[in-house]
């Protein structure tokens, strides 16, 4: 199977470097949860969460801090290790391309910071479709990362698409900026529309 971007180009030490850093910022004071108060914003209440490619944890614990059920998985052992020593929600290490998920068992699926792009080349429209099928018709899926990369803002909208995902927003930041060409980031949003199962709404 071909090698994830993450594994390919980061080592231990990158991910032991990428934990300090994120316990520096929280230490500081910064503001740690813009993309959890934009989930939030768009999640029925007690809603069940995949926070997939979650690092130290850090969106999926504040998601559950608001009372959502959280399952949270990524595939670096460094930061899975981190993610369960600090934050009580259940963490899965696993790759996101090959692990099973069971049909209609999520609200939501969120793969923020920068998930999208670490992948491995080729397989981010399959993992879109896979999370398709896991997420409650009028589920939604969030993804956010730079635009710097070789994965591109408008490859992602079509493959969202593509998945079978409608009423899609494009934002250019988790504060719901406008998108605009040139923006630095991306926040992209999609529904699986609605059927007679109850779900989220779209957004009207």
């Amino acid at each position: 199977m071909t090698a994830t971007r993450w594994s390919a180009e980061r080592s231990a030490e990158d991910s032991h470097a990428y934990v300090a850093r994120f316990r520096e910022l929280e230490a500081s004071g910064a503001d740690m949860h813009g993309e959890a108060r934009f989930v939030d914003a768009v999640l029925p209440r007690a809603a069940r969460v995949l926070d997939a490619g979650c690092g130290t944890g850090r969106l999926g614990a504040e998601l559950a801090r608001r009372g959502h059920t959280v399952t949270a998985v990524d595939l670096d052992s460094v930061l899975v290790e981190e993610a369960r020593r600090q934050h009580g929600i259940t963490v899965v290490e696993g790759d996101l391309a090959t692990m099973d998920l069971e049909p209609q068992s999520f609200d939501a699926i969120v793969a923020a910071g920068n998930v999208m792009v670490f992948l491995a080349p080729g397989t981010e429209s399959t993992v879109l479709r896979r999370w398709y099928d896991a997420v409650v018709p009028g589920g939604v899926v969030i993804l956010g990362f730079a635009t710097d990369r070789e994965y591109t803002a408008d490859r992602a909208e079509r493959d969202v698409r593509d998945a079978g995902f409608t009423a899609v927003q494009r934002f250019s930041t988790w504060s719901v900026a406008p998108w605009r060409e040139g923006a630095e980031w991306v926040v992209l949003t999609g529904y699986r529309q609605a059927g007679s199962l109850s779900g989220i709404g779209t957004p009207g």
